[in-house]
């Protein structure tokens, strides 16, 4: 198996498996071309960037070996530098000269909906692990897409309850100024006002920042119990830093509304103990999270998060429902995945909706005392496991044109 690495922007790998299989006449081209599309060098390459392309990596090995296809899997990557105009423009690049037929990842909410855009023009699937807005399958969902992992509405339910059940009444946001900062602000402002909380205001940053000194200021001066921060990767652990410099924190709470547990083991457990966040996936969580992950562990010498977990696990599903169908044909494939329930170390009965969302449970979880780990990347307590059904959010409430109601 090799990958090769080309440049930035260039096709940055390419992956063959099983070369000696004659492609079905079914199957486009005689290939089924998997492009990892996720950050590679920037705020949230940790929580995605090399590591989903290691997941992907994983999953079409696995597949080959355990289901042997008789049609041929390569991977191609790239790094969209999480601005939108370079995704589509890489999607296009992809889908009319390289002939992939599924584009994965695409961590960042402006990625995403910029490259779902183009792949329901070019009539190709979407599988979005990396981004977290609620529009993805609400007013802007396709039907080519599936939004795997997690998203704002469901980091509302787990943390914002969660807070405000611990006596977090007041809040204050800091928000990066960008689709998904908007979005996780205004599903836990919902959460919170329905709990019987009261948000006192919020703030806007510029995404990805540096300083937050004058934002965290206004945080202070709002008086507000829970600061809670709507952003992610570097943006996050900036932000905690510099709260704990400018001792906003233990005076007021900070809820990390998006956290992974890359910034946890970034920041320490120190920095982090107490903390809830919630999570579409645990390593340790049982002996098929471990086992999976530590295989991960041994290439890429960390723990995976959950957007690489479900990169694994949406590429895979995907793979064995074109074996099923015969095709890679968009829609036959579409209509077969979301046929079969989703059934493996990452989701138990996971099951696709008309919208596009990936239905499974999610864990709220509170970051471990440095007293209380036990090993190596034992970070969590388990506190609540939310089935999917409240996870996410009820059709009944859907935006989405492809929702029949």
């Amino acid at each position: 198996m090799k990958r090769r690495l080309a440049g930035a922007l260039a096709v940055a790998g390419l992956l063959a498996v099983n070369p000696a299989a004659m492609a079905q006449q079914k199957i486009s081209d005689g290939v089924v071309k998997i492009g990892v599309l996720t950050d590679m060098s920037g705020t949230y390459s940790d929580l995605a960037g090399p590591g989903s392309l290691l997941a992907v990596e994983m999953a079409v090995k696995d597949f080959v070996e355990k289901e042997k296809p008789n049609f041929k899997i390569e991977i191609v990557s790239a790094d969209h530098q999480n601005k939108g105009d370079i995704s589509a423009n890489k999607a296009r690049e992809w889908f009319d000269r390289d002939k992939v037929d599924v584009i994965v990842d695409l961590v960042t909410t402006s990625t995403a909906l910029a490259v779902m855009k183009v792949a329901k023009e070019k009539n190709k699937i979407t599988l979005v692990s990396g981004a977290a807005s609620t529009p993805i399958t609400n007013e802007q969902c396709t039907d080519t897409n599936v939004h795997w992992t997690y998203d704002t509405y469901a980091l509302a339910v787990g943390t914002g309850r969660a807070v405000v059940q611990q006596g977090g009444k007041s809040w204050f946001f800091l928000t990066a100024d960008y689709a998904f900062g908007h979005s996780l602000e205004r599903d836990t402002t919902a959460i919170v006002e329905k709990m019987g909380g009261k948000v006192l205001g919020s703030v806007r940053h510029p995404f990805p920042a540096q300083d937050f000194s004058s934002f965290l200021l206004k945080a202070q001066a709002s008086g507000a119990q829970v600061i809670g921060l709507a952003n992610a990767g570097n943006d996050t652990i900036n932000s905690i830093k510099q709260a704990a410099e400018f001792g906003i924190t233990p005076k007021q709470s900070l809820a990390g509304l998006l956290m992974f547990i890359s910034d946890v083991h970034t920041l320490g457990l120190k920095a982090t103990q107490g903390m809830y966040l919630t999570t579409g996936f645990y390593w340790d969580y049982n002996d098929e999270t471990r086992a999976w992950s530590k295989r991960f562990f041994e290439s890429r010498k960390r723990m995976p998060t959950m957007v690489q977990a479900g990169d694994y696990s949406a590429v895979y599903h995907y793979l064995k429902a074109v074996k099923a169908a015969g095709t890679d044909d968009t829609m036959t494939v579409m209509a077969k995945m979301k046929a079969t329930p989703v059934n493996d170390f990452f989701a138990k009965n996971g099951r696709i909706r008309d919208d596009g969302r990936m239905v499974h449970d999610m864990y709220l979880v509170q970051v471990k005392k440095p007293e209380e780990s036990r090993y190596p990347w034992d970070y969590y307590h388990i506190r609540q496991v939310i089935p999917g059904d409240q996870a996410f959010m009820p059709l009944s409430e859907s935006k989405c044109p492809l929702v029949k109601k």
